[in-house]
Formats: C-alpha cells, structure tokens, sequence
C-alpha cells in the first residue's frame, strides 16, 4: 500500500488517453492517491480521432458496397443517398456521450481530474493552468500527434486531427501515405462514393507489415475502386481559383483533390511541456527515453503509451498503463508482453495479424509457410470480385506457431481469437487438431495441411 507523504499526491499523471486513464484508475484502486490532468477531452487520440470515430466512420460507409452486394441474394435496393453530416453527427454524440463516461469512471475510481496541461517543474511538481501539484511518482502519458512532411503548401492539407469533423464530403480525395490511417481513410472515402487517390513512396501499404499481406490488400482496394499511386513523390500543394488543391508529383503529374489527408505517420507529443528543463531526456523524434519498466532519466518520473515512441497501439497503452500502476502501488512485478502483439487495420477489406511477418520469422531459423487464398462464401453469390487470405507461420523445429496474417472480412474479430493459443505457445498440431466452425472463413486457419514449397 502507499505511504502517505508530504506531496498532494502519490501518483500524477500527465495526459488522459488510453494509458494514463488505466493507470490512473488501477492505481487509485490500490490505495493510491492520485491526480490526472488533460487540456483536451478526456480518452485521447482513440476516443477523439482515432480508433472509435475511426471505426464509427468505416461501419458507416461500409453500407454502401454492404447493399450493392444484396442484390445477389434477391434484394431491390431502390434509390438511396448519403449524408455526411449525418453520420458526423451521430458519430459526435458517441464521442460526447463517451467523454462523459470517461470523466464519471475516472471520478468514481477516486482519481481527481485537473483541466489543463500539465507542465513539469522538477521531478516531483507539475504546473496546471497557473497551480502546482506535487506528486511522489509523475506519469507521462500525452500520446502523439500528426507529422507533416515539409514539402510546399503542405499547410493546404488536413491530418487525422481535422478529418473527422470535415463540414461536407469531398468529391475528390487524396490520402498520403499508406499506414493504418491512410488505408483506413482510402477505404471510408472511397465506399462513399468519394474518388480517392492514395499516394505513397513504397512499393506497397502498411510497411513493416507481412509482404502476402500487404500484396493482397493493396490488389483488394484496387478492385474496390481506389487509385494507388505507388513509388510516387510529392512535389508540392498549390491551391487552384476554384478552391480545389492540386498536387503536384514529382514527375509533374497533377491529382486534384478538393481534400488531401496527411497520414504520414505521428511523432511522440512533448513539445512544450518542461521535459528537458526538468532533465527528462528524449530520443531523435521527441519521444521520451525509457527503459522496460518506463522508468525516464529522472526517478520518480514515468513514462508509456505513444510518447516512449515504441509500439503505438492502444491496448498496448493500457497494458502498459496497468502494469506500471500495479508495480508502483501494488507490488506487482509484472511485464507486457510484446512478443505476441495482435492488431487489426480497418481497411476495407480488413486485416487482422499477430506475431512474425515471415521476414522476421526467416531471420531467426528454418519456418514452414502455409497459405489460403479464397472467395468468401458470401461473395459466390454476391457476386464481388473479392478474395480473402491467410497465413499460418510455423517454426519448423518447434512446431510452434509464429504468426498468424489475414486479410478479408472481420479479419480483427478471428484474429484476437488467435493471439489466445499463440500466448499459450501453441503449436500448427495443435491447430490441427483444433476443429473448425463450419462454414466460416475462420475455419480455413485449423484446416491448412500443406506447407508452401520453401523459395529457391
């Protein structure tokens, strides 16, 4: 149990996303008095502009191609249209109605919630809005925020920040950049009924993810209708008379879009708030340097999620958040468990991967490789032209699996299911002797016998 002390609190934290609210609670639930501090609304990026109105906004616009594939299965669908401003609506009273949740969940586990960003002193006082705090232990949990490159008229462009709160749907849209975000947004955009052009530097999206899976999805929203520009460099934004933006590439093509997306990636937010001055030291892009216990440069000063620039998933954030709350104030030696790391990308289709791209598992040892390539069963009928994929990487010595890649419908939901039996180690015989749910496309991954032949 903590000991009281001279400082208005045992426990400060500094930023109310993911990480910092579930650190917050389970060290207040451990007797620990603590204080949390926010100068936007509470829950973050992922409750604000990420991951919820994200996904809020791909339910909603996968209902466009959702009931052009009806017609196979004796469906008339007569006229419809779109509104953007209402799904933005209905997508802003979620996010309100959520903020409201977090602040009464934050208020009833004991945590007191200060309005204002908080600024560090020294490593035991924090500065909000004009009054300081004092704290044995400080958490810094302030996330990240959208990078724009420095190319000319970059400033005629949006980032995530902006997007969700767009006042009318743009005929033309250009995505730069093709990680989560800029697919995910290709995908919304695009089953809109937007024209939509993604422009990338790379062969193929999603870098750092399975190069199938990254083949496949970049051939699915091709078929969907979304223009990929690979290999492409942006030259400059110039602001056309009508109001529209060309962007200029570098072999001086022009795309014009009446909305460009930034999603070039997001760096670590600690601009600003005394880190340096109070000896927090941080690494090239900003974020703040901590060891596997986010312990910082300074004792008594922590620091997880985003801004440590390491894994910048939200579950993460919270595993981490929990952890170190249960170490500082319960005793609790524990660690995250990074070898096993499940995601999913909202893209349309989706994808879904735990554990080693084969890249990595091939670096490490002798694996075996199995593939599927299939029509899902709702598109024989719908008459789609989409096909899903899977892959199943297997340590050839061991037998244990590696990982575990999707792409296809609800690829997110099948794939947590995996990340379960990998955690427990387990191995392809194991998933062999697993039996399948038929007919489900999960099934495929307890069904796969035969390994791909090894590459020359």
């Amino acid at each position: 149990m903590p000991s009281m002390s001279d400082f208005d609190y045992d426990y400060f934290v500094i930023g109310a996303g993911s990480g910092g609210v579930r650190s917050s609670r389970i060290a207040a639930s451990l007797g620990a008095r603590v204080a949390i501090c926010e100068d936007n609304r509470l829950g973050g990026t992922c409750v604000n502009v990420g991951c919820v109105p994200k996904k809020l906004l791909v339910y909603g616009s996968s209902y466009g191609p959702d009931m052009e594939d009806a017609a196979g299965f004796g469906w008339t669908i007569g006229e419809r249209t779109f509104s953007w401003a209402d799904l933005i609506a209905a997508k802003d009273k979620e996010i309100a109605r959520l903020n409201t949740v977090y602040g009464r969940i934050l208020r009833t586990a004991g945590v007191t919630v200060h309005e204002g960003r908080g600024v560090l002193i020294d490593k035991n006082t924090v500065d909000v809005a004009g009054t300081r705090y004092t704290a044995e232990h400080i958490l810094i949990t302030t996330g990240g925020r959208p990078w724009v490159p420095p190319i000319p008229g970059a400033d005629l462009g949006i980032t995530s920040d902006e997007v969700f709160d767009l006042p009318e749907q743009p005929k033309r849209a250009v995505i730069i950049g093709s990680g989560y975000i800029g697919v995910e947004f290709a995908g919304i955009f695009n089953s809109i009924g937007s024209e939509t052009t993604m422009i990338y530097r790379s062969a193929l999206p999603l870098r750092s993810f399975d190069e199938d899976v990254r083949s496949c999805l970049s051939e699915e929203m091709e078929k969907r209708g979304v223009h990929l520009l690979r290999d492409t460099r942006i030259e400059c934004l110039e602001r056309r008379a009508d109001g529209a933006i060309d962007v200029v590439l570098g072999d001086q093509e022009v795309v014009t879009a009446d909305m460009v997306l930034f999603a070039t990636g997001r760096v670590p937010n600690t601009a600003g708030m005394g880190l340096e001055e109070a000896g927090v030291e941080l690494g090239e892009r900003g974020g703040i340097e901590a060891d596997s216990f986010y312990a910082t440069s300074v004792p008594g000063i922590w620091a997880l999620g985003d801004v440590i620039d390491q894994v910048q998933l939200t579950p993460v954030a919270l595993a981490e958040g929990m952890v170190l709350a249960r170490r500082l104030f319960g005793g609790v030696r524990g660690r995250v468990q990074y070898e096993v790391l499940p995601t999913a990308v909202f893209s349309q289709p989706n994808v879904g991967t735990v554990g080693l791209t084969e890249r990595d598992a091939r670096a490490r040892g002798s694996v075996r490789i199995y593939k599927s390539h299939f029509r899902p069963m709702k598109h024989t009928i719908s008459g789609r032209d989409e096909r899903t994929f899977m892959k199943i990487i297997v340590d050839d010595v061991s037998d244990v699996v590696l990982g575990v890649h999707m792409v296809g419908p609800d690829a997110g939901e099948i794939i947590q299911g995996f990340a379960v039996a990998m955690t427990c180690g387990a191995t392809k015989a194991q998933f062999d002797a697993t039996i399948g749910i038929h007919p489900t496309a999960a099934e495929e991954l307890v069904t796969m016998r035969t390994p791909e032949p090894d590459p020359m």
